[in-house]
């Protein structure tokens, strides 16, 4: 006879229900990779030793990239005659311009109006790799054929929020930074969004969404895009090994009886995608639908090569 103390049936039955539940929820997990293609005022022109070139509207910019562990396809000459190029110093840098390059100019992507506006941390204000999304998200809102409210989390210029109004949802859009919000206005008032269409909000996202849960608030679709690490607007720290799992807990709360989609992107944080879709299997286990994870990736014109910019999971109901 073995000695050792017996496993409980009542843990025995719950563990092999979790283990069918898991099963069930990876049946509907499915790989992919979203790809922004050239378009007509964004194209990524080259790539290579740690840099990208990129074309917005008429202007040239050269930027740090580090995937981008590979060689150059365009000249040198070609190179040098972009119109800016960010230069790092520590922690931020500069914009070295070979023209008089604007502080910020208007753009047209995926249907939506852009300010492009070079920082001295190298962002421009657009991430191109996100139209997939962006253009998910629309469907799922008009598919869904009833009134939606989105909560936007770490909304920074607004692409999502943007995408998710223009096709009827209401969106309450949340950033610790007050420049991020008031350019993310900007971008909706260029792209004819109604100003009653969107909640604006300066507010740390795990405290916002603590308190929306007091409130007794709820919403059919929410979209994340934490960074590795930051700060809210009274220097709340954020570190997504930390808080990550505590946000998706808690935004669980926040879902509707009816909800429609979940979407978490990242961004340099050295995760998998699966990091992300492991976070949603809640949902296909309790109420079915499909879930996708991946890598956001934007296509090089000409060669065809894929430059990695994120990732990605998401799930839609059914």
């Amino acid at each position: 006879m073995k000695s050792g103390r017996s496993i409980p049936v009542v843990r025995l039955l719950w563990e092999q229900v979790d283990r069918v539940r898991f099963s069930a929820a990876r049946s509907n997990m499915k790989p992919i990779t979203l790809i922004t293609p050239p378009l007509p005022e964004y194209e990524l022109l080259d790539s290579g030793n740690g840099e990208k070139l990129e074309r917005y509207g008429s202007k040239v910019l050269a930027r740090p990239d580090p995937q981008a562990l590979w060689e150059k396809k365009l000249s040198v000459e070609v190179w040098e005659r972009a119109d800016g190029r960010y230069v790092r110093k520590g922690k931020i840098g500069e914009w070295k311009t070979r023209i008089d390059l604007p502080k910020e100019w208007q753009i047209t992507f995926g249907g939506l109006q852009f300010i492009i506006r070079p920082t001295s941390f190298k962002h421009t204000g657009l991430f191109p790799e996100q139209l997939s999304n962006w253009e998910w998200s629309s469907r799922c809102i008009k598919k869904a054929n009833r009134s939606i409210s989105v909560l936007n989390l770490f909304g920074y210029t607004g692409g999502a929020t943007l995408a998710a109004v223009k096709a009827g949802a209401h969106v309450v859009h949340v950033d610790a930074s007050k420049k991020a919000v008031q350019w993310a206005r900007g971008n909706a008032s260029l792209s004819g969004v109604k100003e009653d269409s969107v909640h604006w909000m300066v507010e740390d996202a795990l405290l916002f969404v603590q308190r929306e849960i007091k409130r007794g608030h709820t919403y059919d679709a929410i979209i994340m895009d934490p960074p590795a690490f930051g700060h809210g607007p009274k220097d709340e720290l954020w570190k997504i090994e930390e808080d990550l799992l505590t946000l998706v807990s808690l935004c669980k709360k926040l879902l509707s009886k009816t909800p429609l989609f979940f979407l978490i992107n990242g961004y340099a944080a050295g995760y998998s995608p699966l990091t992300f879709a492991y976070n949603l299997t809640f949902l296909v286990e309790t109420l079915g639908g499909s879930l996708e994870y991946g890598d956001l990736v934007i296509e090089e014109k000409g060669s065809g090569r894929l430059l990695p910019c994120g990732i990605f999971a998401r799930w839609e109901a059914s």
